[in-house]
């Protein structure tokens, strides 16, 4: 890194995005309608897509280095109400590391292509076989400010898996409603200034449930790359 290159905000001292203040709350935008997300729904919605724009495509670089190509897989699990699968990092992971992600990693040489290596990582990671998952398409490519070129692989996945999460990659797998990941009522907006470099993201706090459901009560911060990626998908589907 450069002394040019803004620092990473996961490098600033005694960073935590959750102190940062909100700016805004785009209560405003409507919710995506619930009647869009039953699989049907959603398989139509990637056979015909609207004519629509990201609105979050890449962070600042915080290195200086050759890109390199990504793949996650957006888990969308079919339950009565269906919900996303996502994951916690493991704290010693060299990139995001203790951050909620989705199932997903570099693009490998034998990888077939972004499908194919969203698919592996998810079954490496947390044990997602591949005849459970339904591939739907892909979302614009998200670059992170740390030159990956991440393809959001967007899938239904069938009820009845079985998770085995990788330890030594995922601390906890769990699973979010989509219908309140889809409602820009819970989506934030944050901005931090370090060094002169104005940083902004989102963030999507789910406060889980107090009744032993997903969640279990524990605030899941939803933030970075992970909620633009998410906002991306919302745009996508309210277009």
């Amino acid at each position: 890194m450069s002394a040019s290159d803004p620092t990473p905000l996961s490098k600033i001292p005694n960073f935590d995005p959750r102190a940062v203040p909100v700016r805004a709350v785009d209560s405003h935008l409507p919710a995506v309608p619930t009647d869009r997300l039953t699989a049907e729904a959603l398989r139509q919605r990637f056979l015909a897509p609207p004519v629509w724009q990201p609105e979050v495509r890449a962070e600042p670089r915080f290195v200086q280095r050759q890109p390199a190509s990504a793949a996650v897989l957006v888990p969308l699990v079919m339950r009565p109400e269906p919900t996303l699968l996502l994951t916690q990092r493991t704290t010693q992971l060299r990139n995001h590391s203790g951050q909620i992600a989705f199932p997903g990693g570099r693009v490998d040489a034998q990888d077939a292509g972004v499908t194919d290596a969203a698919l592996r990582e998810a079954e490496e990671e947390v044990g997602l076989a591949r005849d459970q998952v339904e591939v739907l398409g892909t979302l614009p490519t998200y670059t992170t400010g740390t030159a990956f070129v991440i393809t959001p692989v967007v899938a239904l996945v069938h009820p009845g898996f079985t998770l085995m999460p990788n330890p030594a990659e995922v601390a906890e797998a769990f699973e979010v409603p989509l219908a309140f990941l889809l409602d820009p009522s819970h989506h934030r907006r944050h901005a931090h200034e370090f060094n002169g470099v104005v940083r902004e993201w989102f963030s999507m706090p789910w406060p889980g449930t107090q009744d032993g459901g997903q969640g279990g009560g524990t605030e899941r911060f939803i933030w970075g790359a992970t909620a633009g990626m998410l906002r991306n998908l919302y745009r996508f589907m309210a277009a």
